[in-house]
């Protein structure tokens, strides 16, 4: 009898531990107090948010396309939305009160593996620009994004950097982002370990020293990785990116067919490879305009990259900022 009221006891007090010390997550709401008049109001708010709630996505390692980010889940704050509907007593779209979830993966929770693409879900394409070489179409491109107000991510060679600091200077007083491509265009499936960090450090060295940025992407030349090139990028604090469609622009391709194939071929999450060529100079203007029509935004790879959803319903008047975990 005494080891029965024993078990009772210690069952009764964990019961007792769980209940007080739960806290609901932040995809829970809590409950406030609703008159009888208005929990037709409540009610709806909340079978509408049941439906329309989006749930986080995590980052994953895929089979084919390696290392995709996660995307924000989106949820609508029901207490939240009854207060702003609770004086009229009517339920309002363009009174709902949305709030942001980041997943509970993310990139940096991933082992070291190279990005190739963005989340599907994201309506949104990055241009990767990788620069060795080809000064003189640099000018042109900058006037193009500038036009359309995009901005895209510039790979940087770092002895092309130490002899031009005053373009890579300008690249980034534009406000596009610095990315990190090795110092003398190597082919790191090829190099020993110790060459690998040596061309890694050696330009985060000099493009720091130029412009102040530490770049946290990396983009190996001429697409030539392999796991220790992975491994190394990430030990530095960056994340290795290559690409989901290629220009090609380097073999001089006529402007418009290679235009045409990028239009074609960028869908949600696409990363696209290019260089500061006489086509991509030519191309730039129409292929932005094309992309956008698509209905497709253009980002850095930060941006891309970014758990952060492109927008909240346009029925949102409000928006809770990002509550990382």
């Amino acid at each position: 009898m005494k080891r029965l009221l024993f078990l009772v006891c210690l069952t009764l007090g964990s019961l007792l531990i769980s209940l007080t010390s739960f806290k609901p997550s932040t995809t829970e709401q809590l409950t406030i107090p609703v008159s009888k008049d208005q929990q037709t109001l409540h009610e709806k708010i909340k079978d509408y948010a049941e439906t329309h709630n989006e749930q986080p996505i995590d980052a994953v390692i895929d089979r084919v396309w390696k290392a995709i980010p996660g995307y924000n889940g989106l949820f609508i704050d029901v207490d939240q939305s009854f207060k702003q509907m609770a004086s009229a007593n009517q339920f309002d779209k363009e009174l709902l009160i949305y709030k942001e979830e980041r997943p509970a993966v993310t990139l940096a929770d991933l082992p070291p593996s190279p990005i190739f693409k963005g989340n599907p879900e994201k309506t949104m394409v990055a241009f990767l620009i990788n620069v060795a070489w080809g000064n003189e179409f640099i000018p042109p491109i900058l006037k193009a994004l500038e036009t359309h107000d995009v901005k895209a991510t510039f790979f940087l060679d770092g002895s092309w950097t130490k002899n031009n600091p005053e373009m890579a200077t300008m690249i980034f007083a534009q406000g596009h982002e610095i990315g990190n491509h090795a110092f003398t265009h190597p082919d790191l499936a090829q190099t020993t370990l110790a060459k690998t960090k040596e061309e890694l450090h050696k330009t985060n060295e000099v493009i720091q020293e130029t412009i102040g940025v530490k770049p946290k992407w990396f983009g190996p030349p001429s697409g030539s990785f392999n796991q220790q090139t992975v491994d190394v990028a990430r030990q530095l604090d960056m994340y290795t990116v290559l690409w989901t469609i290629d220009t090609v622009d380097w073999k001089q391709p006529e402007t418009a067919p290679m235009v045409n194939k990028i239009v074609n071929g960028v869908e949600n999450g696409s990363m696209v490879l290019m260089h500061p060529t006489k086509p991509t100079a030519e191309g730039m203007d129409d292929m932005i305009r094309r992309i956008k029509e698509k209905g497709l935004s253009i980002g850095t790879v930060s941006n891309l990259l970014s758990e952060q959803r492109m927008e909240t319903p346009e029925s949102a008047n409000d928006f809770i900022p990002l509550e990382y975990r």
